[in-house]
């Protein structure tokens, strides 16, 4: 996470604005880590989100929950623009491949 952080060109525009004591809601954790308020920065690396919205989907304690509920859970610990937007689509995704899966 820590690298691919380092790789967000959007990411690192806030980490210098954290290092010059300008922003109130980012800080880094002790491990260098962009930490939005108490949520992890998530890069803007496709494969990590799907995973990230994969595993917030199939946790075993939510049992497959709708979108905002999803949102809401994931919403504690991770931050990235657009999070809602894509929790919606990774959704609607899903539940078009559960329909198809029924009628085959």
């Amino acid at each position: 996470m820590l690298n691919s952080q380092k790789e967000d060109l959007e990411l690192v525009d806030r980490v210098v604005l954290v290092n010059q004591g300008k922003s109130v809601d980012f800080r880094l954790d002790k491990n260098g880590v962009l930490m939005f308020r108490d949520r992890v920065c998530v890069p803007y690396v496709l494969e990590l989100k799907k995973r990230i919205l994969e595993e917030g989907h199939m946790s075993s304690l939510s049992i497959h929950p709708g979108a905002m509920k999803m949102y809401q859970d994931l919403k504690r610990l991770f931050w990235w623009p657009g999070k809602k937007k894509d929790i919606t689509e990774f959704m609607y995704a899903y539940l078009v491949c559960q329909k198809s899966k029924i009628e085959h």
